[in-house]
């Protein structure tokens, strides 16, 4: 009786909440957008100058990742954000094309549903909120329950960023009592117009099954090539960087590392010198039984914690300055558990004897999971970037960089995203790392610009049965066949 209580506290919750959300959207669309701007970069500031604290709250209550980086994540969530949009025209009429007398006015969604995770509670929330507001929507968040009161006080943090910069604070409203009811309940509810979910592949499905326009993204699970011209210590660096950043919560972190054959010996060496433990065949088995559960998804106790804790989890003994585990693979898809996304410091390494057969085994890794999301690459021959980019089934090619970090745009000038979209492929609405030109609709103004004879007369002539197009290129074809012909013949 007492859940079923909570549940119908909650439904109401969010009743309650759309309806505040609706009414600060109507009087947002009223502002300019130096008005809208004001707002944004408040809460911007407010971000940056909670970042540890909010960092703090996160780390403590999940358990995941490193305090230090999600610091990172909360500054970068805030101030890259808006350093990236703050120029944008979102409001109003932002374009005008007087050649062909066509306006674009911009139009906000109206009401977001924003479901957040428990692996960037406190950033993706700032995030969610910038964007949101930068197109002049509002947001209602669904924390996950495991991260909710970090959430709630990053709400907290916008809600009074928004009040001191003028704003009504409804625009930012989050569950306070997170359950799958009122989960659901917020993605149907008529006066959603769009839902921005960032979590599980579980929670993405239903968010695109419940009939309200989404935007979702599918599991990472990219692959870091190491080609041939690469300076593997930048390489291995850049690589370990990435995948130890907060303990490797990011999904568009490196998954596995693929070198050539001839490579294996020193590529391995140097990872190690910087800190990766390669595990046996009976460690390898050992952890790789522990790290999924049956039902062939990621363990939820690996993620975001360190080597080492993974290590005593598992029950294996690794050094204790090792700050990733790797382990040799041999194959992709079901039995081979380092194929898969790993949201924490473990590595698969593959080999193959070219960058043909490498292209091809990163694309059977994403098509197996993660395709769509974001493949990595360290190399110095740009034709080889032409190669895979043209083959490898993912939004984001990123080179020479780490890919966690490039992949939300923080070290590329990719658009700085918490949330990455994976295209048709990865069963995404978009390809895109989301922005706030994603959460508007545009509306055309269109002007006359010829009449209905003037389309008559440029119809093609089709008097004798068949239509000829009115207008043709100054070209004699059949001089040009003619001359050919001679030209065969003299030869």
């Amino acid at each position: 009786m007492q859940l079923y209580d909570k549940d119908l506290l909650s439904v109401q919750e969010v009743r309650e909440l759309v309806e505040k959300a609706k009414a600060a959207q109507e009087e947002l669309s009223h502002k300019s957008q130096k008005e809208v701007d004001a707002i944004v970069r408040s809460v911007a500031s407010a971000g940056v100058r909670n970042a540890k604290r909010l960092a703090a709250m996160a780390h403590e209550e999940t358990g995941f990742g490193v305090e230090a980086d999600k610091v990172i994540k909360n500054v970068f969530a805030s101030e890259g954000v808006y350093e990236h949009i703050k120029d944008m025209k979102t409001i109003g009429e932002i374009c005008r094309d007087e050649r062909n007398r066509i306006r674009t006015i911009a139009v906000p969604v109206g009401v977001i549903a924003g479901l957040i995770p428990s692996t960037n509670p406190t950033s993706t929330a700032l995030y969610k909120s910038e964007i949101a507001i930068k197109a002049g929507n509002a947001i209602v968040f669904s924390p996950h329950p495991n991260a909710r009161n970090c959430i709630l006080e990053t709400v907290k943090v916008i809600r009074q960023a928004i009040a001191e910069a003028g704003g009504n604070e409804d625009l930012v409203t989050c569950i306070t009592i997170p359950t799958l009811q009122a989960t659901d309940n917020l993605m149907h509810h008529a006066d959603v117009s769009m839902i921005l979910a960032t979590g599980g592949s579980a929670m993405v499905r239903a968010a695109y099954s419940s009939g309200t326009p989404a935007i979702g993204v599918g599991p990472g699970n990219g692959p870091a090539y190491i080609e041939k011209t690469a300076d593997i210590p930048v390489a291995v660096k850049r690589i370990m960087d990435s995948k130890t950043f907060d303990n490797g919560t990011i999904c568009a972190s490196e998954q596995s590392v693929v070198c050539d054959d001839n490579m294996a010996e020193a590529v391995q060496s140097e990872m190690e010198r910087q800190g990766a433990y390669f595990l046996t065949k009976e460690e390898s088995k050992k952890l790789g039984a522990f790290i999924l559960r049956a039902n062939g998804t990621m363990n939820p106790m690996i993620v975001g914690k360190s080597a080492q804790v993974i290590a005593d989890l598992a029950g294996i003994d690794i050094p204790k300055d090792a700050r990733v585990i790797v382990a040799k693979e041999d194959g992709i898809g079901r039995g081979h558990p380092y194929s898969n996304e790993k949201l924490a410091p473990i590595l698969a390494f593959y080999t193959a004897p070219s960058y043909v057969e490498i292209c091809e085994l990163c694309q059977d890794i994403l098509h197996y999971e993660g395709a769509g999301h974001t493949f990595s690459m360290h190399t110095k021959d740009e034709k080889m970037v032409d190669y895979f980019a043209k083959r490898i089934p993912a939004s984001r090619i990123i080179v020479n960089t780490p890919s966690a970090l490039g992949g939300i745009g923080g070290t590329t000038g990719l658009q700085p995203a918490l949330t990455l979209g994976c295209g048709a492929i990865g069963g995404s609405a978009t390809s895109e790392n989301v922005g706030p030109k994603n959460l508007m609709n545009l509306r055309y103004v269109a002007e006359g610009i010829r009449e209905i004879e003037d389309v008559k007369a440029a119809l093609p002539d089709c008097s004798s049965g068949i239509c000829k197009p009115t207008k043709q290129d100054d070209v004699d074809i059949d001089a040009i066949v003619t001359e050919i012909i001679k030209r065969l013949h003299n030869a």
